[in-house]
């Protein structure tokens, strides 16, 4: 790559959520930012127009090729045919690299430590309600990034009415990483976050929605509710969580 095509990489990144550049030379562009440990290494395209994207976390490479099929490059890279699609892909990696483990964890003690350090009074039952508003606050944040603003079911881009839910509840974790793990919930509109919280609709290892008993025909009907609803997408890693809420929150 010229400089000038080096400062187009450069500045996409500016904009798209990669604001520090670690490398810049005639061979490729390497991003990085201080608000996820994520590497873009950017190359110009073999064919010599556009460029190809690699990334290291092969996590993140499954969800981006999950995500943008199309740039996918079939060998665990990415093309990016023009300034769009470089847009695009550098957008949506950034996303992924805020919401994916343990990323959410590592952003909540330190935004948790500076509201803890702010506080004159750091009695027991204070310090509970900080973690849990700021914890809650940094999950919602990761699942509205990984699932890209959109509910895991219908796919409404609408945030004010969408919800962060936790298959295994908050109160029932272990630790920090097990309650902020972007793997342990689902993005969901309001309706279906209730439903999903009281356990009265949970998804099966396919991802196909699970109805409890219990919501008679007449409830399902005006709640939408029909044997279509799934979710829109089911990585390995909900699963566990997925067969936690069907054992123990789930009533059948």
């Amino acid at each position: 790559m010229n400089i000038l095509e080096r400062a187009l990489v450069e500045k996409a990144g500016r904009e798209h959520g990669w604001e520090n550049v670690v490398e810049s030379i005639e061979a490729r562009v390497v991003l990085g930012s201080a608000r996820h440990r994520g590497r873009a290494t950017v190359t110009a395209a073999s064919g010599g127009s556009g460029w190809e994207l690699a990334f290291a976390d092969g996590r993140l490479v499954r969800e981006l090729a999950r995500s943008l099929p199309g740039l996918a490059d079939g060998a665990g890279g990415f093309d990016a045919p023009g300034i769009d699609a470089l847009a695009a892909l550098l957008r949506r990696a950034a996303e992924l690299s805020l919401a994916l483990p343990d990323q959410a964890a590592r952003t909540f003690r330190e935004r948790a430590g500076k509201e803890l350090d702010r506080l004159a009074d750091k009695g027991t039952e204070v310090e509970r309600l900080i973690r849990q508003r700021v914890g809650q606050d940094v999950f919602r944040e990761a699942l509205l990034d990984y699932w890209g603003g959109a509910c895991a079911v219908t796919g409404l881009a609408l945030p004010d009415v969408l919800r962060a839910s936790h298959a295994k509840p908050w109160a029932d974790c272990t630790s920090d990483e097990e309650r902020l793990d972007v793997f342990n919930g689902f993005l969901l509109v309001a309706h279906l976050d209730a439903l999903f919280d009281r356990g009265l609709i949970t998804f099966d290892a396919g991802g196909d929605m699970v109805i409890a008993s219990e919501l008679a025909s007449d409830h399902r009907a005006l709640l939408h509710l029909d044997g279509s609803l799934c979710l829109r997408w089911l990585a390995p890693e909900h699963l566990p969580f997925l067969q936690w809420h069907r054992e123990h929150v789930f009533r059948g």
